[in-house]
């Protein structure tokens, strides 16, 4: 029994966006967990928040599509 769902592009996005949160979410823990041992990596550090960044930009880019237009 499959079934086949289709979601509309609001779901698509809304769906997108709770994964590109919890990526965001799980690279600031990695992050947390590397500055706190000492001994970093510093060239990972930079790497993991540079990819921190790039992920924020795409949620808030997400979010924007899913924000509706006000026209005051």
């Amino acid at each position: 029994m499959n079934a086949h769902i289709e979601m509309n592009p609001e779901e698509v996005l809304r769906v997108k966006l709770g994964v590109l949160r919890r990526e965001h979410r799980d690279l600031d823990e990695a992050i947390h967990a590397l500055a706190e041992r000492g001994m970093s990596d510093q060239l990972r550090l930079v790497r993991l928040k540079k990819q921190k960044l790039a992920l924020k930009d795409q949620i808030a880019r997400i979010e924007d599509q899913l924000t509706p237009d006000i026209i005051a």
